[in-house]
């Protein structure tokens, strides 16, 4: 029974381009047709289960425990071809029913308290500080890079993503600015450093919080930049700039309301926001449930519309809104690259499994910026309509 309902779920997804497939059985089929041609195995009737119950969870669990081999580990060729037929429009009705009961369930599934979104940032950036070492760049920039040119490295990328977010902020000397979600304190160091900000950063990451304030140490920054262990929602301000970068998909779709009315409450009455964060360029969904369970439990990605419709509500200005499209595809390329590189690394530090669930979050999640619906939103937000010039020539001067 598994097997004829696995091949139909298959056979409803994949037109373009072509997947042969080898069940447990021994039987083998194949569906679409045309370039390109990926092969894969499942080994175990269980696992075949597992992927009609829950395709997406179950094919991530699944290469995670080795029961589903594709031709020459081909992951990012497979995660292309079905991605990218599934945004063609080539779906499953079981697909369209999970996503229909994930939006039933999201003011559950994301909602994230104070001290349920402790936890959930626990389990992914309390890992090990040196499995990080081993992919992300010097400083530690965890979020998407800005590629002005190929041939630049991913360090250099990493800092023009700072400076394009500076510019925005239109930061002077002086300036108190409050980084929400500031990560291991890249930015704010920036910021204080060559911009003569006096920056606060909260992190709710205990791993982030510890780091962080040791590197501002090393830099003698303790009078410009304060890293607390702190939600957001907890700040008192005003500050003169907002900077958010790579937190707001952890937010929830539930406290979009309470985010920018936070953002608004401590933000000057001339001061401006810059809120940057992975986004779906297709209407509002549900997280993949493989990346809820194991890799950002509580996250979302956010559709600009209901994004937009908070911001609206807040009485906050849209004042400029920049669509980054493939930028975050090269940079996670950059990174799977690194933790291929370091995987023996990795491996000691955790095993086996884990190395494969790593490069499956990687991998799909770089496809899902090349074929599928995802991008980067940068949102400059302000109180007032004239707090920033009227043309953007000011970004690239």
């Amino acid at each position: 029974m598994w097997e004829r309902v696995f091949e139909q779920i298959v056979r409803s997804i994949v037109k373009q381009g072509t997947l042969d497939v080898t069940l447990p059985s021994g039987r083998t089929f194949r569906a679409g047709s045309g370039a390109p041609e990926i092969a894969v195995e499942i080994k175990t009737e269980s696992r075949l289960a597992d992927i009609v119950r829950n395709p997406d969870l179950g094919m991530g669990e699944g290469y995670m425990d080795g029961d589903i081999l594709i031709e020459n580990d081909d992951l990012r060729g497979f995660m292309g071809l079905i991605l990218g037929n599934m945004r063609a429009g080539n779906r499953h009705w079981i697909q369209n029913a999970q996503v229909g009961l994930g939006r039933q369930l999201r003011r559950v599934s994301q909602f994230n308290p104070a001290t349920r979104a402790r936890k959930n940032v626990a389990h992914h950036y309390d890992l090990s500080a040196e499995l990080y070492d081993i992919f992300l760049d010097d400083d530690r920039q965890y979020s998407c890079a800005y590629w002005p040119s190929d041939d630049i490295t991913l360090e250099e990328a990493q800092l023009a993503k700072k400076h394009h977010i500076a510019k925005k902020l239109l930061i002077e000397p002086g300036m108190r600015v409050l980084d929400i979600g500031c990560g291991w304190g890249g930015m704010a160091i920036t910021l204080a450093e060559e911009f003569g900000a006096q920056v606060v950063g909260v992190t709710l990451s205990e791993e982030q919080h510890k780091l962080g304030q040791e590197r501002v140490a090393a830099r003698g920054l303790q009078d410009k930049v304060d890293i607390r262990l702190q939600d957001y929602r907890d700040v008192e301000g005003p500050f003169d700039r907002i900077v958010s970068v790579g937190m707001f998909e952890h937010v929830g779709q539930p406290h979009y309301d309470e985010y920018f009315g936070k953002v608004r409450e401590v933000l000057d009455k001339d001061g401006v926001a810059l809120i940057h964060t992975i986004g779906r360029t297709n209407p509002p969904g549900i997280t993949s449930p493989f990346i809820a369970k194991y890799i950002f439990p509580g996250g979302y990605i956010p559709a600009l519309s209901e994004t937009s419709a908070a911001i609206e509500r807040q009485s906050l200005a849209s004042t400029d809104i920049e669509v980054w499209r493939l930028h975050y595809a090269k940079t996670l390329r950059s990174w799977t690259d690194r933790f291929e590189a370091g995987i023996d690394k990795a491996r000691a530090l955790y095993d086996e499994r884990f190395c494969r669930m790593w490069r499956y979050y990687l991998i799909a999640s770089e496809m899902s910026f090349i074929a599928g619906h995802q991008v980067v939103f940068q949102l400059q937000l302000t109180r007032e309509i004239d707090a920033v010039p009227i043309t953007r020539d000011y970004l690239y001067g």
